[in-house]
């Protein structure tokens, strides 16, 4: 698997991806986002940036955002500390996590 894939409206991005930006071990990624410590955003561009999404990612006062095209490659990677949020964002887009493992 590449690091972000897209499935239909889907993005699936690898565990190893956020564990690297948050400091976490993979396993803990998918634990994270189902019980909402960790939240996504997904944002499709428009006019000069069609073709493109922004994928962000917070938790615990970090934001971790990926920029890619429309087949998963990442065009830019950021990181940047964030304030507490007032709601929780909203995702337009399905984002999954995947371990990377495929399972037998």
């Amino acid at each position: 698997m590449t690091k972000v894939e897209r499935s239909g409206d889907q993005f699936i991005v690898d565990a190893e991806v956020l564990s690297k930006a948050f400091d976490l071990p993979p396993e803990e990624i998918r634990t994270r986002m189902q019980d909402g410590q960790i939240t996504s955003l997904c944002e499709a561009g428009a006019d000069a940036d069609a073709g493109r999404w922004r994928l962000t990612f917070r938790h615990e006062g970090r934001a971790f955002r990926l920029v890619v095209d429309e087949s998963g490659e990442i065009l830019s990677k950021s990181a940047f500390p964030v304030g507490p949020s007032s709601a929780t964002p909203q995702t337009k887009t399905a984002i999954g996590v995947t371990s990377g493992r495929k399972e037998s």
